[in-house]
């Protein structure tokens, strides 16, 4: 798109919009009301930073919790992806469905597909098919529908013109603020901690530069990190080790003779993906810009993480908190949760969050929003320091566990407490993942799974609202690849429940290799 039809795009969009502000009444009424929701799960990033994730195409999936809002009656919901879903995936969420009869849940899904397996963008497929996108525009009521979708780029602003239909998301427009150089402004604008760090750049040599200058402001810098300012899930980080270029630290050499030596270095780079090299890494900088920022060290170290959301009215809400469990060479690719946070500091983290939120809001940004934060305990204050890495502008890997917890027992986040109690006044808390991941479960098929799940009783049981609910099945067969969320009533049941679920589909499927071991580490952090 040319810069004279983004302009042109920008008040269709923001009237389409107005729209949803005169529907608000509350977040609860909102995501509870009568509504055609048109869910668009489109993986609209960097396709080749996106290459670097098995079974990236399955992603598209992840946005299938937004079936259990069909447990509303009155509820119509539209979802397109790529290929089509197979049929025992989507049967699985709709049984999920407490006193909802299958059928009448069935009848108000219309489930679209292009048929395209290309690496483009759904929305871009979308938009070259005129016809379906007249099938989407008849099937939807005008007057209470929206769309939704995993994040917001100019591909999904031209959508939701197209179609007529506003899009509760954040405006394109704004995306710089879910950058990482973006994220490091807003830190500092809200007076929340974060780490030294450069300016973006837009070149190695500049980066060598900008790294040796945060190295000379900070001479005891065992680390420093480089991230690519549009990197996805940490798959765009690497890390730079100083510790074996004692010759060229501040003091022992020159600026010039530094950065010669950096930008060497750099071919070295500890890089989070595992296909990467710097050949490669070194070409996507003048396309995406890159930042150097201090590594930040500590015995013990955890990597929580605020979800929230800015309403179409300009409120700030806080959602949820997580524990992260991360993974990669270095701990910075995002692996699954432990919600909530641990009780030592989520009130904190909400604190600092909800500063975070309101600078977005006042920019204009509305709906979701998380904040990535690093913790190290202090042993002499027996406390926890925190440093803002990162604000991610769209619906992330903790969004679909918590979002399938709240559709699927109606209960609320309590910010007082930073727990969710069921309807019943019960607290919840859950485990969950995108990446269990074994080689033993390739060739595993949807309904293998199913059957899986029937035989050792994983199912989540709406009568308890404890158990397992599945997703990025179709990631099963080609990269023996399965997402969870294990929801129990403590944290030790919801890890309990999550252990039994590995162990079952373990024994099921019987690995050869006697040295297999699980992809991720769980530590016992409650």
């Amino acid at each position: 798109m040319n810069s004279l039809d983004s302009v042109n795009s920008v008040e269709p969009f923001q009237q389409l919009n107005l729209t949803l502000r005169d529907r608000w009444r509350s977040a609860d009424d909102f995501d509870t009301s009568d509504a055609d929701i048109v869910v668009i799960p489109s993986i609209s990033v960097d396709q080749r930073e996106l290459l670097k994730i098995e079974g990236f195409h399955h992603y598209e999936e992840r946005l299938l919790f937004s079936l259990i809002r069909l447990r509303n009656p009155r509820t119509r919901l539209v979802y397109i992806t790529s290929q089509p879903l197979h049929p025992s995936v989507i049967d699985y969420y709709l049984q999920l469905l407490p006193g909802i009869p299958f059928s009448h849940a069935r009848d108000r899904l219309l489930l679209l597909s292009t048929y395209d397996s290309s690496t483009r963008p759904l929305s871009q497929k979308i938009l070259d098919r005129p016809r379906l996108l007249e099938r989407i525009r008849q099937a939807v009521n005008h007057d209470r529908a929206y769309m939704i979708c995993y994040n917001s780029t100019p591909l999904e602003r031209d959508l939701s013109i197209q179609l007529g239909i506003p899009l509760f998301a954040l405006d394109p427009n704004l995306l710089i603020w879910g950058t990482k150089s973006g994220s490091r402004q807003i830190f500092a604008e809200s007076d929340v901690p974060h780490p030294d760090g450069s300016l973006l750049v837009w070149s190695a040599k500049d980066l060598a530069v900008a790294t040796a200058e945060l190295w000379e402001r900070q001479p005891t810098l065992k680390r420093i990190v480089i991230k690519l300012n549009e990197g996805f899930s940490g798959e765009g980080n690497a890390l730079l080790d100083l510790r074996p270029l004692e010759e060229i630290s501040p003091g022992s050499a020159t600026h010039h003779d530094r950065v010669a030596t950096l930008l060497e270095r750099f071919r070295t780079l500890r890089f989070e993906a595992k296909s990467e090299t710097w050949e490669n890494y070194s070409s996507r900088i003048p396309e995406l810009g890159a930042i150097a920022e201090a590594f930040i060290e500590g015995e013990e170290k955890r990597s929580p993480s605020v979800q929230g959301r800015v309403t179409p009215i300009g409120e700030v809400e806080i959602l949820s908190t997580h524990d992260q469990i991360l993974g990669g060479p270095s701990g910075q690719i995002y692996l699954g949760c432990r919600f909530p946070a641990d009780e030592a500091y989520r009130m904190r983290l909400q604190d600092l969050a909800l500063r975070v939120g309101k600078t977005l809001a006042e920019k204009g940004v509305l709906e979701r929003f998380g904040v990535d934060f690093v913790a190290v305990h202090n042993p002499e204050t027996n406390d926890w320091d925190f440093q803002a890495i990162e604000i991610n502008l769209r619906k992330g890997g903790t969004t679909h566990p918590f979002m399938t917890l709240k559709f699927l027992t109606n209960g609320r986040y309590d910010l007082s407490s930073g727990l969710f109690y069921s309807q019943q006044g019960r607290a919840k808390y859950y485990m969950a993942t995108d990446n269990l991941q074994k080689d033993q479960y390739r060739g595993l098929l949807p309904n293998d799974l199913m059957d899986v799940i029937a035989h050792h009783q994983l199912h989540f049981d709406t009568s308890t609202e404890t158990g397992t609910v599945f997703h990025l099945m179709g990631c099963l067969s080609e990269f023996g690849k399965l997402g969870l969320t294990s929801i129990g009533n403590s944290p030790q049941q919801a890890e309990d429940i999550y252990r039994r679920v590995v162990k079952a589909i373990d024994e099921e499927t019987k690995p050869s290799d006697p040295n297999h071991t699980l992809s991720m580490r769980w530590n016992s952090w409650y």
